[in-house]
This record gives C-alpha cells, structure tokens and sequence, in this order.
C-alpha cells in the first residue's frame, strides 16, 4: 500500500509539473498586465466615486436653494 501510494504521489507531482519552465520575460509581461488591470479598475473606481459624489453634492445644494427660494416666497 505504501508503495502504491508513493507511486501516485509521484506521478501526481510529474502531471502538476508537466507544464514546463516558464521565462522572466514571461512572467515580468504577466506581472505587467495584472498590473495594469489593478490600476485600470483602480481608476475606475475613483471615476465613479467622484461622480457619485458630486450627484449628492448636487441634489443637496439644489435642495438647499429650493428650500431658500420657498423661505423667500413666504
């Protein structure tokens, strides 16, 4: 049993091993790209912030002057 089970971990570590060597050049694109998908959902995320916030900004202040424009009717 000992033997069968040494077997198969062997040959479980050549499959998961099978894919090869990868390069530097490889690697440093795929770091690149993961990169720049950071950032790009980074900036994303700011853009639509900053607009939520500027629509709340804008729907207090347009409160605000109707609240004073019927203060004044009065």
């Amino acid at each position: 049993m000992k033997k069968f089970l040494a077997i198969a971990l062997i040959a479980a570590t050549f499959v998961a091993c099978n894919e090869g060597e990868k390069k530097v050049e490889d690697a440093v694109n795929t770091a690149d790209s993961a990169a720049s998908a950071v950032v790009d959902s980074a900036a994303a995320t700011v853009n639509a912030v900053t607009d939520s916030a500027a629509a709340t900004v804008n729907a207090v202040v347009d409160t605000a002057k109707a609240a004073v424009t019927d203060s004044s009717k009065k």
